[in-house]
């Protein structure tokens, strides 16, 4: 009786949750269900009035001759690299440092949260004014002390130009980092530290063979996150380059919105994202699995 009855209540919450589950399942799949058919037909805005035509996989052909996705492609993978690691390396030690008891402790987390709080395209303006070539802070710097010679037009120079928007998004999502990190840190027991400072273990022991193994779940989560985000960067690309000079800072994110919006061609905007789509499941089952095999190992 009470099996039969414990049965029947965990029906009768599926049935509860069945709305949700089909609304939310409509609103992730059907979108991307139909986008990716859309990318085997002409998407182009003049045809697309006149009825659908279909175009097969030349859409693909056509971002795949010219290389525009490769090299979208290099830029997406290097910029979400880049600005992981350091978001990474740099949270964790300022996670650590505020960790610790130190004065204005409080003060300093509440700072550290300012940038993860700023709206995404005032960040990207405030960089933009910071990266100025003739009025900009970091010219002013640089030149005051001599480190350079003449001022750089950061954000139009094609070897700049991409190093700018990577410090604007390390900038501006290292706090989500630093506080995944210091929540995970605060986890850790007390306990755990005194008893390895008793057996004489000292700090870069602790920090291998306590600190990261607890913090194993905590990095696996937030970096996975970090990269998903980084990898659809978009406001931060199109406010401070708009995607130049010619196409140096051009994303996966960017060419779409480009085909989509500038070039009125919504099937190979389709295709782009269809693209996307596959590489960043297959970058997130990659990910997962590594962390799968060294966790059983």
């Amino acid at each position: 009786m009470t099996k039969s009855r414990s049965i029947q209540e965990r029906n009768f919450g599926l049935w509860l949750l069945l709305p949700a589950i089909l609304l939310t399942g409509a609103c992730i799949f059907i979108p991307i269900v139909r986008s990716v058919a859309l990318s085997f037909f002409d998407g182009r805005l003049e045809t697309m009035s006149r009825g659908q035509v279909w175009k097969g996989i030349g859409n693909y052909q056509a971002i795949f001759k010219g290389g525009t996705i490769l090299h979208s492609l290099t830029v997406t993978v290097l910029f979400a690299a880049a600005v992981t690691t350091a978001m990474f390396v740099v949270g964790l030690a300022l996670a650590m440092l505020l960790n610790t008891k130190i004065q204005g402790q409080r003060i300093l987390r509440s700072l550290a949260l300012l940038p993860w709080v700023t709206p995404t395209v005032i960040s990207a303006l405030l960089w933009s004014w910071i990266f100025q070539a003739q009025y900009g802070l970091a010219n002013y710097l640089l030149l005051k002390f001599g480190i350079l010679q003449r001022p750089i037009a950061w954000t139009s120079d094609i070897h700049w130009a991409l190093p700018t928007v990577m410090v604007a998004a390390f900038w501006r999502d290292l706090p989500f980092m630093f506080l995944m990190m210091l929540a995970g840190l605060q986890s850790i027991p007390a306990e755990m530290y005194e008893a390895a400072t008793i057996d004489g273990a000292g700090p870069v022991t602790s920090f291998f063979h306590i600190t990261i193994p607890f913090l194993r779940n905590v990095i696996r989560t937030t970096v996975l996150l970090a990269i998903i985000n980084n990898f659809k960067q978009f406001p931060l690309f199109w406010t401070m380059t708009g995607g130049g000079p010619v196409d140096r800072t051009t994303t996966l994110a960017v060419l779409t919105y480009k085909e989509a919006f500038v070039n009125l061609d919504f099937g190979t905007a389709a295709a782009v994202s269809s693209i996307w789509l596959v590489l960043l499941v297959a970058v997130t089952l990659a990910y997962t699995r590594i962390f799968g095999v060294s966790e059983r190992e």
